[in-house]
């Protein structure tokens, strides 16, 4: 879109700020009584109805989170809005309403701000949230996007990080490691291009673990299915750095230990695949990669014959003791092997898409 030559661009100069907001949102519609006022007024007013409200935001920096050199504008903006919701779901709450705040060089013009947005639009859709505000400012360093999203949920509903015991049953929605996988066959074809760009990218079946990377899904869903097989998690938190990451993140929170057996971890087949034609360990992609946005959460011992045949879980190990340590039970052997934190950091890398 920034690149094409062969059509008339608008600048966003030609708008204004004010009118950019008033052009790229008069479209939308509202899905949530929740919503009383939104974009238009000085600030949005949500009425909670005597639920809790709970907040989560995120950045995504241009050379950072994301690279424009293989990522679709409509498909960033549907990403930016999943980020943020997989966050709420995590929480086992219902996403209601987001805010946007785009900072943009003039290198784009109006044009490319309307697929952005065109994909934010699709996610509130899809979600049923509204996009209740935000703002616009312009950037010397690319395109930063940052964006908050509110949900409502009854207190006796909620669910953090620090309800895990010992004995509790670590269990994971879908499967893990695609998306890192999909990152990387980008990041190859890519890397082709910029060396001859009269190549083709090869990019044939290897839709799904593309899918996951460029337009994953919050599993806002996992609420539902879980009220109707009468389980509360005990800790819940959303894979987006490594189910690595997150296991610790539970055991600090919870103050328990965790195994996590090598052989439950759920894989799909075309990422094994992948990962034995790039030469990776697919276990190392599924603890270290990240950007999953799958569910990772600990119930009782008491509900597994409630969840253990199910499609939508894998139970993939348990707590233990806090003093016991966090460690992968090997395959075949029985090793332990110590888990570490090697998800993604913002600090620590330099681009991730």
């Amino acid at each position: 879109m920034i690149e094409e030559k062969s059509q008339q661009l608008t600048p966003i100069s030609a708008y204004g700020e004010f009118g950019l907001i008033k052009h790229l949102t008069e479209n939308l519609s509202f899905e949530n009584p929740s919503t009383e006022i939104s974009i238009g007024d000085d600030a949005a007013v949500i009425n909670p109805e005597n639920r809790k409200v709970v907040v989560t935001t995120d950045i995504l920096a241009e050379g950072v989170h994301f690279n424009l050199g293989y990522v679709p504008l409509k498909h960033l903006g549907y990403k930016a809005v999943v980020v943020n919701l997989s966050d709420i779901a995590a929480m086992n709450a219902v996403p209601t309403q987001i805010l946007v705040s785009l900072a943009v060089s003039n290198r784009f013009p109006v044009e490319a701000l309307e697929e952005i947005y065109a994909g934010i639009s699709l996610a509130c859709k899809h979600y049923k949230v509204d996009l209740v505000g935000g703002d616009t400012t312009s950037s010397n360093s690319g395109l930063v996007m940052s964006i908050t999203a509110i949900g409502l949920e009854d207190s006796e509903n909620l669910v953090g990080r620090n309800g895990a015991k010992p004995n509790d049953l670590l269990v994971v929605t879908g499967d893990l490691g695609g998306a890192y996988l999909g990152l990387q066959i980008l990041e190859r074809e890519h890397a082709v291009f910029l060396a001859n760009p009269d190549m083709q990218p090869e990019m044939e079946g290897y839709d799904y673990i593309l899918e996951k990377q460029l337009k994953p899904e919050a599993r806002t869903d996992i609420k539902n299915i879980l009220k109707e097989l009468h389980i509360k998690p005990t800790s819940m938190i959303d894979v987006s750095d490594g189910l690595s990451s997150e296991t610790l993140h539970l055991s600090d929170q919870s103050k328990v230990g965790f195994r996590i057996y090598e052989e439950k971890i759920p894989l799909d087949s075309l990422t094994i695949a992948t990962a034995e034609e790039l030469n990776l360990n697919p276990v190392m992609c599924a603890l270290n990669g990240g950007e999953d946005y799958e569910l990772l959460f600990t119930i009782s011992p008491n509900d597994f014959e409630k969840i253990k045949n199910h499609p939508d879980f894998t139970v993939i190990g348990h707590a233990v003791e806090m003093e016991q340590g966090n460690f992968l039970v090997a395959r075949g052997s029985n090793e332990l092997i110590a888990l570490n934190a090697q998800g993604w950091d913002a600090f620590l890398r330099s681009k991730k898409s």
